[in-house]
């Protein structure tokens, strides 16, 4: 198999704050890295990218530790170009660096891994009966987010914290308004969050937390 893998963010590569993982769990692959907001300064994003009333909005870093919002149907051309990009430099598998679900992103022939078709069925298979918390990043993203977790029979409650701009009191609201909810397992739903805010959640909660990155990047490792 290919030792060479590929890394597609919906921000700006390289993306340094989530690298860590994959050096923890895939320590001797080469990982290639590409962004669909590459090149772009912040003020072109916000004029051309942003999303507005009723748009499927996404959240995501820009290489000068910026956040930004996008609109999903914004971008998506942006990220298929990238991922042809990696797929010609022999990339494989592809990795998809965003837990939003797409509608058309495609490969010649890499195995395309994206989190919104693998992450809710696995999580449905470990959490089983228990109650699932999710900690998404921003509050008008949980009505686009609770269908994919539908599809796979379960009913979530929902609470946000940023990764990107989120402090201690923001996670701790979210942990506890989903601990007062009845949440029994806890699941950080953005590739955005880091090992660190992982131990955070579990010291608040201390309750089980599934890693979004953690856990693919663990099942990438099997195709390598």
């Amino acid at each position: 198999m290919s030792r060479k893998i590929g890394i597609v963010t919906i921000g700006q590569a390289p993306r340094t704050d989530v690298q860590p993982i994959f050096q923890k769990y895939l320590p001797d692959v080469e990982v290639v890295q590409a962004g669909a907001l590459d090149g772009l300064q912040k003020d072109q994003i916000d004029q051309t990218l942003s999303p507005v009333d009723g748009d499927y909005v996404l959240t995501t870093r820009l290489q000068t530790g910026d956040s930004v919002l996008v609109a999903r149907h914004k971008i998506e051309s942006l990220l298929q170009q990238k991922v042809h990009q990696l797929e010609d430099a022999q990339c494989d598998p592809i990795l998809v660096l965003c837990t939003g679900v797409f509608e058309s992103l495609i490969t010649k022939k890499s195995v395309l891994l994206e989190p919104d078709h693998v992450i809710p069925p696995v999580v449905a298979a470990l959490v089983k009966n228990r109650k699932l918390g999710v900690i998404a990043p921003l509050e008008e993203q949980i009505d686009d987010l609770e269908e994919k977790w539908i599809n796979v029979g379960l009913y979530p409650y929902m609470a946000a914290a940023s990764p990107y701009t989120g402090d201690h009191l923001e996670f701790e609201r979210a942990v506890q308004k989903l601990k007062a909810q009845g949440a029994e397992v806890l699941l950080m739903d953005c590739m955005g969050y880091d090992e660190q805010m992982k131990a955070e959640v579990i010291e608040i909660s201390g309750l089980p937390v599934i890693l979004s990155n953690a856990l693919m990047v663990k099942l990438m490792s099997e195709l390598v």
